[in-house]
C-alpha cells in the first residue's frame, strides 16, 4: 500500500483527489458493494450511483463485485462493464427491506474475495450480514439517506444501526447540506468524509439528429422536464396543483408506485399540459434533457437525499428547480446561481417560479450555463472516482498501520 494519502480537505470536508504511486505498481483492490436492488431490475438514481463508482474507479486498479436481490434470478451472475453482479433471491420483504435466506451464505463467500466491503446505506440487511461473517473486512458505508418514512421500524432498528455505524472504517456523506441536516451522520462526524455522487458524461448515449426529432414529435420542446420513479416523497402531486391553468407544458418521465394516483389527479384538475411519458430509456431520456427549458425536481421530503436527476440537468447546462429540504437537492441547484429554490409542498410557490423561468429565456441561459460550470466542478464521475479510489487506499493504509486493529465491535 502506499505510504501516504493525501486529502486537502479535513475529514468532514468535500474529499478531493490526492496523489499516490502509479496504479499500474500496485495489485488489484478488490471492492464488494452491497445494495438492495441493481440494474437491470431496477434503475433508480442509487443503482446509477453504484455504476459510477465502479466506472469511474475500474481504471484506477480496482475491480468490482455487487452483492444485490432480485426477484428476477437466474442468472446468478451477470457480467457488466463496470462489476459483475451476483443477484440472490429476494425471499421476503418487510418495510421496503429486502431479505434473502441464500444470499447469507453467497455474501460470505463474496467476503473472502474483497478486500473492501462498500455498503450503501440504508438497507438493514446489509447491516445484518456485515456481523454474520465472523471477519473483519476493511469497509466503508456511503450513506445515501435517512430512514424516513418507517419510523416505529426504526425504534426496533436503531440499535443495530448505532452499532453497524460504529463498526465500520469510513462513512461517506455524499453533500455538506446532509451533513448538517442529519441527526445520525453528526454523531459520527469524526468518521465521515464528503464525496458527492457524480456522473460520467462519455456514459450517456449522444441524442442523435433522428432520435430528438422523434421525441419532438411526440413532446414537442421548451416544456417542463421531471424525471425519476415516482415516488410519495418526489412531491409531484404538488407539481400537478402548480401547473394547473398554466399555459406552459410538463413532461414527467417515469414510472413507479404513485402513477396510476397522479393521473388520476391530472384528469381531475382537467390538466392539458402534462404529459406522462412512462418509462424511458436512456437515449430518450437525454433527448428530453437537450429539448426541456428547465429541470423541475419537486421533492419535499427528505427521503431524497441527493437528486441525480438534478445532476443530469446540470450536465445538460439546464435551469433547476427544487426545493429546500436540507439535502443534496440544494448543494446540486444553488438558489439564484443554477436555478430557484422553493418551500417544500407549496404549489404556489413552485407555480412562480416555473412562471419566471417560463417568462425569460435570458434568466434560463444564464442559470443553465452556471449549472453546467457547477457540475464540471463538483460533480463529474472522474472527479468522484478519484475521490473513492483515494479513500480506499486510505482505508487499507490505515488497517495496515493498525496491523489488523483492534476495530470497534468486532
Amino acid at each position: 500500500m502506499p505510504d501516504k494519502v493525501r486529502s486537502t480537505a479535513g475529514t468532514t470536508g468535500v474529499l478531493h483527489a490526492g496523489t499516490w504511486p502509479n496504479e499500474q505498481q500496485l495489485r488489484t483492490i478488490n471492492i464488494l458493494h452491497v445494495y438492495r436492488t441493481y440494474f437491470p431490475d431496477t434503475q433508480g438514481g442509487l443503482e446509477e450511483t453504484v455504476r459510477q463508482i465502479c466506472r469511474n474507479t475500474k481504471g484506477l486498479g480496482f475491480c468490482h463485485r455487487i452483492f444485490t436481490l432480485s426477484v428476477q434470478v437466474p442468472p446468478l451472475i451477470i457480467s457488466t462493464p463496470e462489476a459483475e453482479v451476483y443477484r440472490y433471491p429476494r425471499t421476503i420483504e418487510i418495510a421496503s427491506c429486502g431479505m434473502s435466506l441464500t444470499g447469507i451464505l453467497g455474501f460470505r463467500k463474496l467476503a473472502q474475495w474483497a478486500d473492501i466491503i462498500h455498503y450503501h446505506f440504508p438497507w438493514p440487511y446489509a447491516d445484518l450480514l456485515h456481523f454474520s461473517t465472523g471477519r473483519d473486512n476493511p469497509c466503508l458505508v456511503s450513506y445515501q439517506s435517512d430512514i424516513v418514512r418507517q419510523k416505529k421500524i426504526l425504534k426496533l432498528y436503531a440499535p443495530l444501526q448505532k452499532r453497524f455505524l460504529r463498526s465500520v472504517d469510513r462513512i461517506v456523506a455524499t453533500s455538506p447540506n446532509y451533513l448538517r441536516s442529519s441527526a445520525v451522520l453528526s454523531s459520527y462526524g469524526e468518521k465521515v468524509s464528503i464525496i458527492p455522487n457524480g456522473i460520467d458524461e462519455s456514459g450517456y448515449p449522444h441524442p442523435t439528429s433522428e432520435a430528438l426529432s422523434m421525441v419532438k414529435q411526440k413532446y414537442g420542446e421548451d416544456f417542463f422536464l421531471f424525471v425519476g420513479v415516482l415516488r410519495y416523497y418526489k412531491g409531484l402531486q404538488y407539481l400537478l396543483r402548480a401547473v394547473s391553468k398554466q399555459q406552459f407544458k410538463v413532461v414527467i418521465a417515469g414510472s413507479g408506485p404513485m402513477e396510476n394516483e397522479l393521473r388520476r389527479q391530472a384528469g381531475h384538475l382537467g390538466l392539458k399540459n402534462v404529459h406522462f411519458a412512462g418509462y424511458v430509456d436512456d437515449l430518450v431520456k437525454n433527448c428530453l434533457l437537450s429539448l426541456t427549458r428547465a429541470v423541475v425536481f419537486p421533492s419535499h421530503e427528505r427521503s431524497e437525499a441527493f437528486g441525480m436527476t438534478l445532476l443530469e440537468g446540470a450536465m445538460f447546462g439546464k435551469p433547476l428547480i427544487s426545493a429546500e429540504i436540507g439535502t443534496g437537492t440544494s448543494y446540486i441547484n444553488q438558489h439564484g446561481i443554477t436555478g430557484l429554490v422553493v418551500p417544500p409542498a407549496e404549489p404556489d410557490s413552485l407555480r412562480k417560479a416555473m412562471v419566471k423561468l417560463a417568462g425569460n429565456d435570458q434568466l434560463c441561459d444564464r442559470f443553465g450555463r452556471e449549472a453546467r460550470k457547477r457540475y464540471e466542478h463538483l460533480f463529474t464521475g472522474c472527479l468522484m472516482g478519484k475521490r473513492y479510489a483515494m479513500l480506499y487506499r486510505d482505508i487499507l493504509h490505515n488497517r495496515g498501520r493498525r496491523q489488523g486493529g483492534n476495530h470497534a465491535d468486532h
